[in-house]
């Protein structure tokens, strides 16, 4: 267990069994709002509150590292909260009591009226109804108190970011682990001429921008040609990769309930306020039906496709992997780095995800090494990426990302980031696949349980990049170019899903039409 650094107010922090905690040092600032209201058929979260109130500093640690200061006062608060609650509950107990001498009190009153029927008995009566009125009233308004507060708790709760893992780097700076291939950088090699993505696919004419910007604007784009085949061969040749490893293939929707998104980590906006995913605007007479959106990743509806559900810990793990258009607002500046494909709105993505039998409950129930569980996963889905990115002869180093990088839902993450020339402000790297490990984060606000010895458990959760395709595209083209040919060389293992053909090159005849 890695040793925290520790607030002078803070509470002795307690040992978990969750092996991915990590944390730093604690500043003020103001709670960030959920901004769409769960409808009532949503999966209820059952988010392990009891640890957030043991370990409070611990928690705002975690996001001060994570860059959601927003957040970091949520786990006193959430404490806070907890001691009211207790004070209340011991206040209404004290009211019970009392509302139970009143009404024995009464009974013996009926009692003696019934004997007597004196008018003072009466008037007694009147007397304890009316106490009786008053202490329900009272009871009344700290049931209602009461429910707010746990109300505020779970929101609160809810909110906040997975606990990082201990492999994760505290701050910004991302850990170089391994290379894929030569690296052929512009400066060691004079001779070739290396050229952005956006002129070669523009030369060849199988990129169109300027007709993109007509019918949707900037961030989107017309694949022609070559480059529309091309695609298709990309996301053909990672589903073959990732098929033969024993994933299965899914097509998942595209839209999604905004509380689908949220609890798998995706907000409509980030923690600094900027728009995350596209949300629908619904017509008037279906203001009152739950929120959607558009997903920006096929990890929200394979992750919401198994919510509520109890899974049998014999079928785990469950690989998945799904094609998708994916959608993101990426409120990013506008600039040289994001021209072209890197940064667009619309995308198709071929995306891994699995549930897996948590890491904890192996240790306590299984003997056997071979289990697949989290590491083993994680794992996978790396090699698989490794697989399809040396194939294509492409130069990329794995990083593992450092805590300000993590999303909501990850406890630790590794992206690939390939060699891209025209991006010089980044020394020439680009991200093009990400594996994250997500514990139990998402199955807890989804409610997706796994039966292990007749004891219900969360399992975990981990989501991959198989193939994202702009990106991928770009890079083919850019690190594939022969200047003196004017062509790009289709990598030999998509040429079996574009006909055999070998290279790209500039059809005349084609563009006139075009």
């Amino acid at each position: 267990m890695t040793a925290f650094r520790r607030s002078p107010t803070d509470l002795p922090i307690r040992p978990t069994s969750n092996p991915y905690l990590r944390s730093r040092c604690p500043r003020p600032q103001c709670l960030a709002r959920r901004t769409y209201t769960r409808p009532s058929f949503a999966p209820k979260p059952t988010i392990d509150i009891k640890h957030i109130r043991q370990n409070p500093g611990l928690y705002e640690l975690n996001c001060i590292d994570r860059n959601y200061a927003a957040h970091s006062k949520s786990p006193w608060r959430i404490l806070e909260l907890h001691e009211q609650f207790i004070a209340s509950q011991n206040s209404a107990r004290g009211l019970r009591e009392r509302n139970n001498r009143i009404r024995a009190q009464l009974g013996k009153t009926a009692a003696v009226r019934k004997e007597n029927g004196g008018p003072n008995e009466a008037v007694v009566k009147q007397a304890i109804i009316d106490q009786l009125r008053t202490v329900k009233s009272e009871l009344a308004e700290i049931e209602a108190k009461e429910a707010e507060m746990q109300d505020e708790i779970e929101r609160l709760a809810t909110d906040l970011p997975n606990l990082s893992s201990t492999h994760t780097p505290v701050g910004t700076d991302a850990e170089v682990v391994e290379y894929i291939n030569e690296h052929l950088s512009p400066k060691a090699s004079s001779e070739r001429v290396w050229r952005s993505h956006v002129d070669i696919g523009q030369e060849l004419g199988i990129l169109d921008f300027a007709g993109s910007a007509q019918t949707s604007g900037w961030g989107w784009y017309f694949l022609v040609g070559d480059g529309a085949m091309l695609e298709q061969a990309l996301v053909q040749y990672a589903l073959s990769v990732a098929r033969s490893r024993g994933w299965k293939a899914v097509a998942p929707p595209s839209l999604v309930y905004s509380h689908i998104a949220s609890a798998c980590g995706f907000q409509p906006r980030d923690q600094n306020g900027e728009q995350q995913i596209y949300a629908i605007e619904q017509a008037e007479k279906d203001q009152t039906k739950p929120q959607l959106a558009l997903a920006g990743t096929a990890e929200i509806p394979l992750a919401g496709m198994k919510a509520g559900q109890t899974l049998d810990h014999a079928s785990l793990p469950l690989k998945a992997v799904g094609v998708s258009r994916c959608y993101r607002a990426e409120a990013g500046a506008r600039g040289a780095d994001t021209k072209g494909l890197y940064r667009v709105h619309e995308f198709t993505k071929v995306e891994m995800f699995a549930w897996t039998v948590p890491d904890s409950i192996i240790q306590e129930h299984f003997t056997s090494s071979s289990t697949a569980h989290s590491d083993t996963i994680f794992n996978e889905m790396l090699s698989i990426q490794k697989e399809i990115l040396q194939s294509l002869g492409l130069h990329c180093r794995i990083l593992e990302m450092p805590t300000t990088d993590l999303g909501a839902s990850a406890t630790r993450k590794r992206d690939i980031e390939a060699f891209f020339p025209s991006r010089e402000k980044d020394e020439g790297w680009g991200e093009v696949t990400s594996t994250s490990m997500c514990t139990d984060y998402q199955t807890r606000r989804l409610h997706t349980r796994v039966r292990i010895n007749g004891k219900l458990e969360f399992p975990h959760t981990l989501n991959g990049t198989a193939l994202a395709v702009p990106r991928v595209l770009a890079a083919i083209l850019e690190n594939h170019w022969d200047e003196q040919a004017r062509s790009v060389t289709i990598p030999e293992v998509l040429r079996p899903f574009m006909g055999g053909q070998e290279k790209i090159q500039v059809d005349n005849a084609t563009r006139q039409m075009w």
